[in-house]
């Protein structure tokens, strides 16, 4: 088909209209022509692909043939349906696809229709594509072989070419559309021209750096394509520092750093898998993005093929990093890898030449023995299956996704006679899934008896005896022998599962392993096994754990024996118990010289071996028992002749084991416990790092064992008065270890340190004994030590020691109510602290330390969930999240707040300011509160509005939003005391009964309220203070009772009705036309005076009368209601009235004695509307009378 030859349109695009929008400002827009049969139909297929994605393919059919009525010559001169009425070339055509893509560059992310198109012009392009090669390589095949030029690929270059000036628009629509639009072209077509590429790969990595997230995810989608492509490395002329580089090391440094998530996670989803990338790839195992890291294990290690191209490392890392991840989608996700993809990859049959067959989609392969085994090997599993290994967890996971491999393994006969690491293992993970999961029926059908097993333990010991042997001979059976050792630590670990009431079973057992423990050959690890199967073997009943501890001393002298064989014997005295170990070690332990003064190096050596393996046996023996010391006579003589001998030794291993022994003696026994924690201080302050270590592990695990070691004693006074406390002589030197250990610039020692003392606080009670005895720390000091080691950017580079924190502190904080008390005490001092360390890293100008420093912002969060109330343990446990935050206690945070008011309210910078009004909007406050508490705090937040602390909207609106919270929770807590009926004030019912209502009208009328019969005596819940001066300087006279404070729902009116009283209501009192003549009266003389004086109305939170200076008084100034304080003696006002003030005047109010608030510049209200709605207070305009107590009584 020949192609047309262009010609220029007839149509005129030189000229332009103006248009005027609707808000008045002018916008040239180019003119576009008139319409024609070409734009309608290119208008109708991108109108009808926006509606849905399902007919995409029959529109791209429909616009491929009018490209082709526009770019080609019809056959022989013939014309179809599709055939336009006007004559159209190539360029008319692009013209119209290209406007059609300019409207899309507005259109919102939101919009699916954006999505649509975009998709259906990267199809149509790729449909339009093909068929142009297609029709080229019938004219010319030489031709089609490269590159050719068809009109589809020029309207590729005009579309691109018009797209990448727009990815530098500053409408943030417009970008990610053009980014969107030219990342899909790129992923669609099969290749791109060069010189376009060039310039894609320029515009694209600029956008690498926008600060819109999802124009990065596009730039990377696009990136991503052409990483693998030639030129990566090339550098553009007229290229900045953004562009320059290749696109692959630019790409790998957004993945490393860029602190999107969804960037990261496109990015992993779209570079190519190539020996370069794939470290890179892999390490995104540890990000913090737990969506990333599953995409990881569930999406793109599938796609990798064969995971047996991997390393070794590479694959024991991704196990225990995707089994141990925090997410639990994570974890399921990589157990899902390992027992669906892995053991494929190994099970797959294999034809004649060993090559895997491949299988159909969704097939699975047979269970297969020799491919478990393979897998096994290949995350190594002699050193992966011990004790804390990850392959413990990868066949846990298999065992239960697995049931197939649950039925199909069998262990015969002839399984267990030829066992490897692999094979061994297998059992022993099978073995603990039964039983872990309770399949007793698996385990008798497949496993031995004890019988069986015990004599499988009993020859595998003495192959891997014999291998130890010929180590020294041949070097070669190193490898071997360790193989061996892990078949019998796995045949050991199955011996500690078994029921051993079978008795004939046990006592095989038991014999076999007393037999093995007395081999000098076993390796250590193998000696702690073989000691945990003998306890359970002796039983763990008293009788038991002496003849365990007789066993093991019997099995430690024979070793010592065996290894000091070759040294003449020495005449036994009948009076020693334990003459092996005593002969070794009552002695110094280092060697004699000879007479040529030469030292027997071989007896040094062979004294230093047998020490360590008896020592080693003994700490294993401790760790069994649970007796006391001096109840049972076996380890008595044991720690006198071995322990404490190796104490003394002058050689640092022996010394260290011996020290380690002497400590679980410690555990056993209190008062050997007190004798020697003075040897463990002085071991941590003279001792070398791993000594530390070992101390500060000792302490701690005594103060938790003996919890009472260290409380104070109390010491009688000779003049018989009461007895005094005194403190322990070493209470001080254990805080000073603790504070220095935490502080030693060795990682290992901080990290000990703080698990130590993380465990004593967890165990230790928070405050005292039942018994009233002080706690044997100071938790506060202990606990201050902690956190700011937390936040303390010198241990950023100690993750155990973070790690450990992180788990202690919410769990310490959220466990007991004390607690968090202590936390709260020790907030402010701990944020002041971090301020001064923010201010110093500045001030040095330490770039390094003060990456490393957490924000302000971020320590003030924590602090603020560890002492949220609604967290507290026993609420979550019993009622859930969301009832325990109805009953949760906002103490802590009431005492915080009242803290944090007192800094805000003294001398502090702007920024300090700042921080403080920012953590008090975060504070938690509830009506279960103390009512004292809430009025203390509510007075401190209405002192800081009235000062205008806040400096910005943001601290001004927190402030605003905390006092309406403080009043709503008075006045809640005020209805919860009162019941809940009305909102009127009452007094007691003990002062004035239902029946005096007469009075009661009188005493507001008059403006006194009767005296309690005793004035002295005043009820918290009824008595009413003034805010009139600073809570701070009131604080020497300030009274029990808070102030009525209105609810959110009063404060949002115009008419203010005071909070009810938790005493019993009376009734309405009478209402007369007399009294709202007179209270119309005074509406109209308070308004005037309002108007004339121009005085501010109260606020919601002052409602109280202030005090007036004695020597200007304004008899004209409206009086503020209080509510009824049923209590107050007369003799205050005539206190009020000797210090020249104006005494405190409390009325009786109703339902229907309120006082209007008005606001200011508002024009006063008609007094003749809506009287008996708002019907105002009699008002005075002189004092009080004085009355006698004598007038009140009566």
């Amino acid at each position: 088909m020949p192609g047309r030859v262009p010609a220029k349109s007839s149509r005129s695009s030189a000229n332009t209209t103006k248009l005027r929008s609707t808000n008045l400002e002018t916008t040239e827009i180019p003119d576009e022509g008139s319409p024609s049969t070409l734009r309608s139909r290119v208008c109708s297929f991108f109108a009808d692909a926006q509606r849905s994605n399902t007919g995409h393919r029959k529109l791209i059919v429909g616009l491929r043939k009018v490209q082709e009525a526009c770019c080609y010559e019809p056959p022989s001169g013939k014309k179809n349906k599709n055939t336009l009425q006007e004559d159209f070339d190539e360029n008319d055509f692009a013209s119209e696809v290209a406007r059609c893509v300019l409207r899309v560059l507005s259109v919102k992310k939101s919009e699916p229709v954006g999505d649509r198109t975009v998709r259906f012009l990267g199809l149509f392009l790729k449909h339009a594509t093909d068929a142009d090669n297609a029709i080229f390589a019938e004219d010319d095949p030489e031709r089609a072989q490269g590159v050719p030029e068809t009109p589809t690929s020029r309207l590729t270059l005009q579309i691109i070419s018009m797209l990448l000036p727009l990815l530098q628009a500053k409408d943030r629509i417009v970008r990610f559309r053009c980014a969107q639009t030219t990342s899909h072209l790129i992923n669609t077509l099969d290749c791109v021209d060069d010189e376009l590429f060039h310039y894609i790969r320029i515009g694209l990595m600029k956008r690498l750096r926008d600060k819109e997230t999802n124009i990065r995810v596009q730039a990377v989608c696009g990136l991503g394509r052409l990483a693998g492509e030639g030129g990566g490395n090339e550098e553009a002329e007229d290229s900045d520092d953004d562009t320059s580089g290749g696109v692959l090391d630019k790409l790998l440094e957004v993945l490393q750093n860029d602190p999107s998530a969804e960037v990261r996670r496109s990015l992993l989803l779209n570079l190519p898998f190539t020996p370069a990338t794939l470290p890179f790839l892999l390490e995104r195992a540890r990000d913090l993005d737990s969506t990333l890291r599953r995409a990881l294990y569930a999406r793109l290690l599938p796609a990798l093929g064969d995971f047996r191209h991997l390393s070794l490392t590479h694959r024991e890392k991704l196990l225990r990093w995707g089994l141990r991840d925090r997410d639990e989608n994570v974890r399921r996700a990589t157990g899902r890898l390992f027992s669906e993809r892995w053991i494929e990859d190994c099970a797959r049959p294999r034809d004649d030449n060993g090559e895997s067959i491949d299988l159909k989609p969704g097939q699975m392969a047979n269970p297969s023995s020799d491919g478990l085994c393979e897998l096994l090997e290949r995350i190594d599993v002699v050193n992966a299956g011990n004790d804390g290994g990850v392959a413990l967890d990868a066949m846990q996971e298999l065992w239960d996704r697995r049931p197939d491999y649950r039925d199909f393994v069998t262990f015969d006969e002839a399984y267990w006679k030829e066992l490897t690491p692999e094979s061994v293992f297998v059992a022993r993970t099978f073995n603990d899934y039964c039983r872990k999961e309770r399949v007793p029926d698996s385990i008798q059908d497949k496993l031995p008896e004890v019988t069986r097993v015990a004599y499988l333990v009993q020859s595998n010991i003495n192959t891997l005896v014999e291998l130890i042997q010929k180590i020294a001979l041949q070097d070669d059976a190193e490898e071997d022998s360790v193989h061996q050792e892990f078949v019998v630590e796995q045949l050991l670990h199955i011996a500690l599962t078994l029921d051993y009431s079978d008795e004939v079973g046990r006592r095989t057992m038991f014999s076999l392993m007393r037999e093995a423990l007395a081999l000098a050959e076993l390796p250590e690890e193998t000696t702690r096994l073989v000691v945990d199967v003998l306890r359970m073997c002796c039983g763990f009943h008293a009788a038991g754990e002496r003849d365990f501890c007789g066993v093991v001393l019997e099995a430690i002298a024979e070793v010592h024996d065996t290894i000091m064989g070759e040294e003449p014997e020495k005449p036994e005295d009948p009076d020693d118990s334990f003459h092996s170990a005593q002969s070794e070690l009552s002695s110094d332990s280092t060697p004699k010289k000879q007479k040529g003064g030469e030292v027997d190096e071989g007896k040094a050596v062979k004294e230093i071996m047998v020490n360590m393996k008896c020592l080693h046996i003994a700490e294993c023996m401790l760790q069994n028992v649970e007796c006391t010391l001096e109840s049972n006579a076996h380890l008595v003589t044991m720690l006198n002749n071995l322990v404490v001998p190796a104490v003394r030794s002058q050689e640092a291993p022996i010394r260290e084991r011996g020290l380690l022994c002497l400590g679980l003696c410690c555990l056993l026994d209190k008062n050997l416990a007190d004798e020697n924690l003075t040897l463990f201080l002085h071991c941590f302050t003279k001792g070398h790092e791993q000594l530390q270590e070992i101390a500060v592990q000792i302490i701690g695990d005594i103060l938790t064992s003996h919890p009472s070691l260290l409380v104070s004693t109390a010491q009688p006074n000779a003049e018989g008065e009461s007895a005094t406390e005194q403190e322990h002589a070493l209470h001080k030197p254990v805080h000073k270890l603790f504070s220095k250990s935490l502080k030693s610039p060795s990682s290992s020692v901080q990290s000990t340190a703080c698990a130590a003392l993380c465990k004593l606080m967890l165990s230790a009670p928070s405050n005292a004994h039942n018994n009233g005895n002080v706690t044997i720390l100071n938790i506060d000091e202990l606990l201050i030590l902690l956190v700011k080691a937390y936040f303390d950017p010198d241990t950023v580079n100690n993750p155990a020691l973070r790690q450990s924190l992180s788990y202690f502190i919410p769990v310490f904080c959220h466990s007991r109510k004390e607690n968090m008390q202590c936390m709260g005490r020790i907030a402010m001092p701990i944020l002041q602290w971090c301020q001064g360390m923010k201010e110093e890293m500045d001030v040095d100008g330490d770039e390094d330390m003060n990456g490393d420093m957490v924000g302000l912002s971020v320590v003030t969060a924590h602090l603020v969930d560890w002492t949220d109330g609604r967290k507290l343990a026993l609420a979550r446990t019993r009622l859930g999240e969301g009832e325990a935050a109805k009953v949760a206690d906002g103490d802590v945070h009431l005492e915080m707040a009242e803290m944090i008011l007192e800094k805000a309210l003294g001398v502090c910078s702007r920024e300090e300011r700042k921080l403080f009004i920012s953590m008090l909007g975060k504070l938690f406050v509830t009506a279960k509160s103390d009512r004292e508490k809430l009025q203390s705090v509510s007075d401190l937040v209405d002192e800081a509005v009235q000062d205008k602390i806040a400096a910005d909207s943001t601290a001004r609106n927190t402030l605003i939003k905390v006092q309406t919270a403080l009043s709503k929770c008075l006045s809640d807590h005020n209805r919860s005391q009162s019941g809940g009926a009305s909102r009127a004030v009452s007094v007691a019912p003990s002062y004035i009964g239902e029946e005096n209502g007469e009075e009661v009208d009188e005493a507001v009328e008059a403006g006194v309220v009767k005296d309690a019969e005793q004035p002295s005596e005043i009820e918290p819940s009824s008595q009413a203070t003034t805010p009139a001066t600073s809570p701070r300087k009131r604080a020497k006279r300030r009274a029990t009772a808070p102030v009525s404070v209105l609810g959110a729902d009063a404060m949002e009116s115009e008419v203010a009705t005071p909070a009810t009283s938790p005493t019993k209501r009376l009734a309405h009192p009478r209402k007369t036309a007399a009294s709202s003549n007179r209270e119309t009266v005074y509406e109209q003389k308070d308004r005037a005076d309002v108007e004339r004086e121009n005085i501010p109305p109260p606020t919601p939170t002052q409602l109280t009368t202030p005090t007036a200076s004695p020597q200007k008084k304004n008899k004209h100034r409206p009086k503020r209601q209080t509510t009824t304080n049923a209590g107050q003696s007369s003799a205050e006002s005539g206190e009020a009235e000797q210090n020249g003030t104006e005494p405190h005047i409390k009325v009786e109010e109703t339902e229907e004695v309120a006082l209007p608030i008005r606001r200011k510049g508002r024009a006063p209200k008609d007094p003749t509307e809506d009287v008996d709605s708002i019907a105002p207070a009699p008002r005075r305009s002189g004092r009080a009378p004085r009355r006698k107590p004598s007038e009140v009584e009566e």
